[in-house]
């Protein structure tokens, strides 16, 4: 065989993901206020790309010829006895006639430019959180209402430090303030800051001594038992007796009533008024006091029932809405003389066009799955959670007709409202069930709202076993194992029997 370089031809198939649907998939990923982000970005980087709030008329701009975000077209789909009109996004079923996915054809040149808050009465398909109430109703949460942080708790004490010491020693409150946590808790041994520091440790000790009497009481403690001691001392309740019950909190903790009695030396009557006086206190007082303001939960999508059924539509208040300057892109190009500034706008143009594509796409894509979402659990929406269906990303993969990693992009990091609160996607996809009498299977989360209400409503002298909650679970069709209802009161965060027992004679 001859050895020596010769050339061949050889023809294979493979899939290569271009740039453009790599962007696509991640956009899809994507909450709406992450989607915000990207397009203040893609804007300052693209000079034909603009970006106009709600409430500008720019269907009469001649400059633009192309937009995203804010169409004559409702982006709301409805379900149930309504009949689909013209301009819904999506129909109520899922023909032939439907719209393109993202992992459809991504070069079709005729787009709906959509919004969910064109048309209609509000933003919200009548759910009132257009700000005009300020509320979702009148027991579900103000989107708009939440409490803005004031100060941090560190820049809170160290006012106190600076007009309570000087010189080295409000240096020293400054190094032992930085370690203090968010609960109010030292976290670092005082030998280690004195050394540090280069100072003696008593020197330390008197600082922080200091700190713990500054506001909130109880800051600056080294252990649960000193943070509650600095409590009780502020309010005169420090007595030998609850000393040494702080010193024996593991005790308490156990439940071992009769041992602490002893060590006390007090009745029943005054360790009781104890343990009371104990849970008056605040554990972790830091937590009164916040670095950063409350964020908000901006739901991604809106449910509201509508005539024996359900709207659904994408909240597009957050998202601005997305212009091609055309008329600037005729002009630069005009005024363009060399072939690399030609190029460069129409790589701009290329990607402004694209882009707005592919946005398009994606709320047509999180529209069908979330209608096909509440469809599948129209129970929960008309009765709660215990009418909550086992449901998978492939049901609904099957639907619409998109693979199923679509759908999990879809549901992830996106949140819905509805007059029964806000809830993330993936809250509605639960395991099943098997129901004792043969019948549809039944979620997991239906279970866990069962076996909450079962334990919340149970005898503080007859305390439920697992063993028992079994049986009271096969009486409401939930045909589960011991181990699954102990998984499951666990992920609740429910204690044992014998712990539930023990909080009961604690008063808890």
């Amino acid at each position: 065989m001859a050895l020596g370089p010769r050339l061949d031809l050889r023809q294979s198939q493979s899939l290569v993901m271009t740039p453009q649907l790599q962007q696509a998939i991640k956009l899809l990923a994507l909450s709406n206020l992450e989607i915000e982000a990207f397009i203040a970005e893609e804007v300052d980087r693209n000079p034909l790309l603009e970006a106009e709030r709600e409430g500008a008329d720019a269907s009469s701009d001649p400059r633009d010829d192309s937009d995203w975000g804010d169409g004559d077209d409702s982006d709301g789909g409805e379900l149930g006895e309504s009949q689909p009109t013209a301009d819904q996004l999506i129909a109520a079923d899922h023909g032939p006639e439907a719209d393109d996915t993202l992992d459809a054809d991504y070069a079709a040149e005729t787009f709906h430019h959509d919004s969910a808050a064109d048309g209609g009465p509000g933003l919200d398909g009548g759910l009132r959180l257009d700000g005009s109430t300020g509320s979702f109703d009148e027991e579900g949460p103000d989107f708009e209402g939440f409490a803005a942080a004031g100060i941090s708790l560190h820049t809170h004490l160290m006012q106190q430090a600076g007009a309570a010491l000087a010189d080295a020693d409000l240096i020293i409150a400054g190094h032992i303030i930085a370690q203090i946590d968010e609960a109010g808790y030292v976290t670092v041994p005082l030998a280690d800051i004195a050394q540090q520091l280069g100072v003696p440790v008593d020197t330390c000790a008197a600082v922080l001594a200091e700190i713990q009497r500054f506001d909130p009481t109880g800051v600056g403690a080294r252990s649960l038992g000193e943070c509650i001691a600095l409590q009780a001392q502020e309010a005169d309740r420090y007595d030998p007796a609850m000393a040494r019950l702080l010193d024996n909190l593991d005790l308490l903790a156990l439940g071992r009533l009769p041992q602490l009695k002893r060590i006390c030396g007090v009745d029943d009557e005054d360790l009781a008024d104890m343990i009371r006086e104990l849970r008056s206190y605040d554990p972790k007082p830091g937590l009164r006091f916040g670095g950063e303001p409350a964020q908000s939960l901006t739901p991604d999508i809106f449910v509201s029932a509508r005539k024996g059924g359900w709207a659904v539509e994408i909240n597009s208040a957050s998202l601005p809405r997305l212009l091609v300057n055309r008329s600037y892109y005729t002009e630069l190009l005009t005024s363009s003389a060399d072939k690399k500034s030609r190029a460069w706008l129409n790589d701009c143009l290329t990607s402004a066009n694209w882009l707005i594509r592919t946005l398009d796409q994606r709320q047509r894509t999180i529209l069908k799955v979330a209608t096909e979402l509440v469809r599948q659990q129209d129970g929960f929406f008309r009765h709660g959670v215990s009418q909550l269906r086992p449901l998978t990303l492939r049901q609904i993969a099957d639907v619409i007709g998109m693979h199923e990693s679509t759908v999990s992009r879809v549901t992830s990091n996106k949140y819905l409202a509805c007059d029964r609160g806000v809830f993330e996607l993936k809250y509605f996809f639960t395991s099943s069930i098997a129901a004792t009498d043969g019948g549809d299977a039944i979620s997991a989360e239906a279970v866990k709202s069962a076996l909450r209400a079962l334990i919340q409503a149970e005898d503080p002298k007859a305390i439920l076993s697992d063993d028992t909650l079994v049986e009271l679970l096969k009486t409401q069709g939930f045909d589960l194992a011991r181990r699954t209802v102990a998984k499951y009161r666990e992920a609740m965060g429910i204690g044992s029997s014998v712990q539930r027992r023990r909080q009961k004679a604690l008063g808890g």
